[in-house]
């Protein structure tokens, strides 16, 4: 249960920082984003998880908010994935956890 509960909290980390680096590398080259080839490696990792926050988001959100919606919802998975892998490791021992 362990692995499944650390792959959970990895593939969320991975998500949260390719949209977070997507976000500070828009933001630092501006309308020449596009043409970055970095941008779009990030863009590609992000990805299915603008397409995830589509699906659950209602159609009022705007297409530019949903990488935020994203970014929340990996930062929940996140938190809840952490939560987890503690409590597995309070009940199993912390040395056996490493």
């Amino acid at each position: 249960m362990l692995i499944v509960v650390t792959a959970f909290k990895l593939v969320a980390e991975i998500a949260l920082l390719s949209l977070c680096g997507q976000w500070l590398l828009g933001f630092l080259t501006g309308a020449r984003r596009n043409g970055n080839p970095f941008y779009a490696f990030l863009q590609l990792l992000g990805h299915p998880w603008v397409r995830a926050a589509r699906w659950l988001s209602p159609k009022i959100v705007l297409d530019r908010h949903l990488p935020l919606v994203a970014f929340f919802l990996m930062l929940l998975i996140w938190t809840a994935a952490s939560m987890a892998k503690i409590g597995i490791c309070l009940q199993t021992g912390v040395n056996l956890c490493k």
